[in-house]
């Protein structure tokens, strides 16, 4: 017998289905017209009640994580193998306002004209009720109005292939890993998110847009129980906005004995000497550096001091803007929501503005903060730079970090250029540990795997590495990027801001680069 949940479930899903089309449908240029006709519900009813302004965002959201975990049972000493697949979709609405000059935010996930209409009315009285306590009232920057459909470009959509599939190419590398017995334990894991995603405002816009994103990853881990150490090694290729025909580029069965010698080297790795060191840092490492110290920094919100959670505030406050020197010449940092497969990359945000490159900093210099429509006038700004994301349906949009990128060098900059003039220093690659202060100023960072790079090469691998700086001193210390044939985009998946937390995804992307004695540490 079927229960009351599973029917409901499946008539929402159908009903969703129904609304947003079938990924194997051609899309049209156009949103769909019976998505606007619930749309128009919500307009006419808030402005009814006496909003100025207000969207509705209907969304549909899919996740599956699908891994397989490979490990000696130390009963037994057999290899046990664990398999796992979960899943979820959320389908729902979310109504925002102006009422007397202050935001309103209401949202359901029964998705019908009658509730449609309710949700618009709570709206207006948290409105109403909120700018009892609002210091001066809302101002949006003008936005062109805009009809249009985006989907990010995919061939194949992961949801529609066979778990079977997916299962056997993660068993096999993982098995590839387990080869050497003195590794304990071969895990994988791949990662699908979909949004469907429309948006409609009172001022006439209705856009409608489909995403696709995949991640996957393979680590081997070792152990030496006479030492007590424990080491891993990860083969974590660039998530991208992009569909399940990038698996097979992930290489998973061609750089799963590489990081199963490599975790076996690291285990027998002698410590670092601590002291001044150049880092040459590669890109996997470098997005999460990126992340804290420049994207995180940047967003205006944390500027001002309206957001202080998961690490505070920012150094940068807007009297800097045009006139700190955070970097050297040589670098230049880029805000992109338009690159293709990055993970923040959209055709409008979640306050149908469309995307947009802007700068971050310009030869060293911090030139712009991250924005959406109701800060731009705060720092004197006419436009949005579209960093407007809600992670759901569910969660009132606010400014998030779109793509970051650090700019290459020139074209003639190799990385073993960047090597070669290096007398005592270290190759990092891949992410860590780290940790920062509550300004995004004092750092320190880890890293996956260490190299030594003694007079000009790069010899054996190192453990037990972190460096730390602040964040101005650190990108001054930059001599050196390779220039654009080594530029990648790798990213971040899971990263949390507000309370109640939201995450999102976005791409850093930047070519190896140089950083001149850096104070690196020895960890425990």
């Amino acid at each position: 017998m079927i229960s009351r949940r599973a029917l409901l479930e499946s008539s929402a899903a159908l009903f969703a289905t129904r609304l947003f089309g079938s990924s194997t449908d051609t899309p049209s240029k156009r949103p769909s017209p019976e998505l606007q006709n619930l749309a128009d519900v919500a307009l006419h009813q808030a402005k009814k009640l006496g909003a100025t302004y207000a969207d509705i965002r209907i969304n549909r959201y899919q996740d599956q994580r699908v891994g397989v975990r490979l490990s000696k049972d130390l009963t037994t000493g057999k290899d046990l193998e664990s398999p796992f697949v979960n899943g979820e979709t959320s389908f729902g609405f979310g109504v925002r306002v102006i009422a007397d000059g202050s935001w309103g935010f209401a949202a359901s996930p029964l998705v019908n004209r009658e509730e449609i209409a309710r949700i618009a009315g709570e709206a207006v009285t948290v409105a109403r009720a909120s700018a009892k306590l609002q210091n001066r009232p809302v101002e949006l920057a003008p936005v062109p109005v805009y009809q249009d459909r985006w989907t990010s470009p995919f061939r194949r959509n992961p949801f529609d292939v066979p778990m079977a599939e997916k299962l056997e190419l993660l068993r096999a590398s993982v098995q590839e890993i387990k080869k050497d017995p003195r590794v304990f334990s071969g895990n994988g894991f791949l990662l699908f998110h979909s949004e469907d995603k429309f948006f409609a405002s009172s001022e006439g816009s209705a856009i409608q847009q489909f995403i696709v994103q995949t991640v996957g990853d393979i680590s081997a881990h070792a152990v030496d129980r006479k030492k007590g150490l424990s080491k891993s090694r990860n083969h974590r290729p660039p998530p991208l906005e992009t569909g399940y025909e990038y698996v097979a580029a992930m290489n998973f069965g061609e750089n799963a004995p590489r990081i199963r010698e490599e975790v076996l080297e690291q285990l027998a790795a002698p410590p670092v000497q601590p002291g001044k060191k150049d880092l040459v840092l590669l890109p996997s490492h470098l997005c999460l550096t990126i992340h804290e110290s420049l994207g995180h920094s940047t967003e205006l919100d944390r500027a001002l001091g309206y957001e202080a959670n998961f690490a505070g505030t920012s150094f940068l406050t807007p009297d800097k803007m045009g006139k700190m020197r955070i970097g050297s010449e040589l670098v230049t940092v880029y805000g992109d929501r338009t690159h293709p497969e990055g993970l923040s990359t959209v055709g409008y945000d979640d306050d149908g503005v469309k995307a947009t490159r802007f700068t971050i900093v310009d030869k060293g210099i911090f030139a712009h903060f991250q924005t959406i429509r109701d800060q731009a006038h705060l720092i004197g700004e006419k436009e949005s730079r579209g960093c407007c994301y809600a992670d759901s349906w569910a969660s009132i949009p606010f400014q998030r970090i779109p793509n970051v990128w650090l700019a290459p060098g020139p074209d003639s900059v190799t990385p073993e250029d960047l090597i070669a003039s290096v007398e005592d220093g270290i190759l990092i690659d891949g992410t860590g540990s780290w940790s920062i202060d509550q300004q995004r100023y004092n750092f320190q960072f880890g890293g996956d795997a260490f190299w030594e790079i003694k007079g000009g090469k790069k010899g054996g691998m190192l453990s037990r590495v972190a460096y730390q700086s602040r964040t101005p001193d650190f990108w001054q210390a930059c001599d050196g990027i390779a220039g654009p044939a080594y530029w990648q985009q790798y990213g971040l998946f899971n990263d949390g801001k507000g309370q109640p937390e939201q995450i999102n995804a976005m791409s850093h992307g930047s070519a190896p680069a140089r950083f001149r004695q850096i104070n690196v540490l020895l960890t425990d």
